[in-house]
């Protein structure tokens, strides 16, 4: 890196040169946009965070029936304003995708991977007071791996035989060796609780930087600064207000006239257009978040394999990633797994668009009329005009897709994983397993394809506890074909994540663990107030 372009990066970090003029001098330079943009991020942050200020956030995700109980979290809004008051024992780091200390400050494991202590950070208090103790911690991981919860965590703990407290440690048990274990603890629905969430799951109260002040489902969310917060790194301005804005032109409006400092879920096809306005500033990450059509392998007419092979054949990837998507994304080959997780499957055929072929299919399933699809503007960004866009591929294979537009508001509970085929997105999870055991082994309450297959369960499970990687590799390649061939997802494309801030939001960090920088932009940011 040339001393000018350092320079010219602390001149930028210090508000003395504007960022169109940095990125432009940087240009001249022969520098590009992806590096010069990490650059300046990297002196933004060598600048020192500056304190206070009201953060407010314009975000899609919010239900008037959205509750403050994390075990209950679907979307963008609860999942990002828990984690102003919430927070989990593990993060997964943002660089290496490795596991952080958090409320645990370290771990350790047998040698075969079968039980686990973790150390509880001591010197914490939750926001009623009480201080944070092993117990605590131990209540809420026993409250979401109970069979009987609701917790959608529930997939990736089913693992765990035994929860028990050894002083400042919780001790996991494991049912089979999982070296896997911290990054399953990063699961957003795993915010400690007092006593677990057992007296009160909604009641809002975490050890987080901030505390709940107001809390209007579908409507907005207040969190403010809580002063007896164990850790100065994180929680820089005063408030947090998220602002429940499910209309995309609203969002973005909003951004633009500077209603709100960071938005989510930005249209692609307005990304172009938001690059000139000025003070915008948009943040762009590949990820392993995936936007989807979703068929109940167990529901006529998709219970038929034929029917659902001719669907998959039907869908055109890569016009829908360069037309929905505007390219701010990478092809799909209907398994849940992108390039960005360790021990990708190699060598399996990419899916491709085949009218003929889908014809064939659908002819041999014997069914005739038209095939129902649900959709709605708040299932991904261009949701519509994908399933739109789907009819029109399908068609040439003479297959009927009827396009049904449904509301936002009670999308998530009235429709996904309630009607048998449907648009939806995943923001990802942090490991193969992880993804595998939240949505598609037979006990999954989020298996939103109803995949349910025996010899699929036994390879995730043989996976889970297997130290060699390269095996481990085999059975994950074995999972994704299965789930390629047999079960019910059409998976066209894995988004990048597409936020976007006002310039004097500064500290942001590029995460692609989550979008909103892993769920994390408002504990993580800063507002320069110069």
């Amino acid at each position: 890196m040339s001393k000018e372009l350092e320079f010219l990066s602390r001149l930028a970090a210090a508000g003395r040169l504007d960022r169109r003029a940095f990125l432009g001098r940087a240009a001249a330079l022969g520098i590009g946009a992806t590096f010069a943009n990490s650059l300046l991020a990297s002196a933004v942050r060598a600048q020192g965070p500056q304190k206070g200020g009201d953060l407010r956030m314009g975000l899609t995700g919010g239900e008037s029936t959205n509750s403050l109980d994390p075990a209950t979290w679907l979307t963008q809004v609860p999942q990002n304003f828990g984690s102003t008051w919430g927070e989990l024992l593990v993060l997964q780091s943002p660089e290496d995708g490795s596991p952080q200390p958090m409320l645990a400050e370290s771990w350790e494991a047998s040698d075969d991977a079968a039980e686990w202590r973790f150390k509880i950070r001591k010197g914490v208090t939750f926001h009623n007071g009480k201080e944070l103790t092993a117990e605590d911690a131990a209540q809420t991981i026993r409250r979401h791996s109970d069979e009987n919860t609701e917790s959608a965590a529930l997939g990736v703990l089913r693992g765990i035989d035994d929860i028990s407290v050894d002083g400042d440690h919780v001790v996991f048990k494991l049912s089979s060796p999982n070296a896997d274990l911290p990054l399953l603890l990063t699961d957003y629905h795993l915010v400690i609780q007092p006593n677990g969430g057992y007296d009160d799951p909604a009641a809002g109260i975490g050890t987080g930087p901030y505390k709940v002040e107001v809390n209007e489902p579908g409507v907005r969310h207040v969190s403010t600064k809580y002063d007896g917060y164990w850790n100065d790194d994180i929680g820089h301005v005063g408030s947090v207000e998220v602002i429940v804005m499910n209309d995309a032109t609203a969002r973005t409006s909003a951004l633009q006239s500077g209603q709100v400092h960071i938005i989510n879920r930005v249209e692609p096809r307005t990304v172009a257009l938001l690059e000139r306005v000025p003070g915008v500033v948009i943040e762009s990450v590949p990820s392993k978040g995936h936007y989807v059509f979703i068929m109940h392998c167990n529901t006529a007419p998709f219970d038929n394999a034929d029917l659902r092979m001719a669907l998959k054949l039907a869908i055109d990837r890569e016009q829908m990633v360069n037309q929905i998507l505007m390219g701010h994304a990478s092809v799909g080959n209907d398994f849940p797994i992108s390039p960005s997780y360790a021990l990708y499957p190699e060598g399996i055929e990419q899916r491709v668009y085949d009218p003929d072929q889908a014809r064939h299919y659908f002819e041999r399933s014997g069914h005739d009329g038209p095939i129902l699809l649900r959709t709605s503007e708040v299932a991904f960004p261009g949701a519509v005009d994908a399933a739109q866009l789907y009819q029109q591929q399908a068609a040439a294979a003479g297959i009927q897709i009827q396009v049904q537009r449904e509301p936002g508001d009670g999308y998530w509970t009235e429709v996904w994983n309630a009607q048998p085929f449907c648009a939806s997105y995943w923001g990802g999870r942090p490991t193969q397993d992880s993804m595998y055991s939240t949505a598609y082994i037979s006990g999954a309450d989020w298996n939103d394809t109803r995949f349910f297959d025996e010899g699929f369960d036994k390879l995730i499970l043989e996976a889970r506890g297997e130290l060699d990687e390269a095996r481990r590799a085999e059975l994950y390649r074995e999972a994704a074909l299965k789930v390629r061939d047999d079960g019910g997802l059409v998976l066209p494309m894995f988004n990048d994540f597409l936020d976007a801030r006002r310039e004097e939001v500064q500290g942001w960090v590029q995460d692609p663990n989550h979008e909103t920088s892993n769920l994390r932009a408002a504990t993580r940011v800063w507002l320069d107030q110069g």
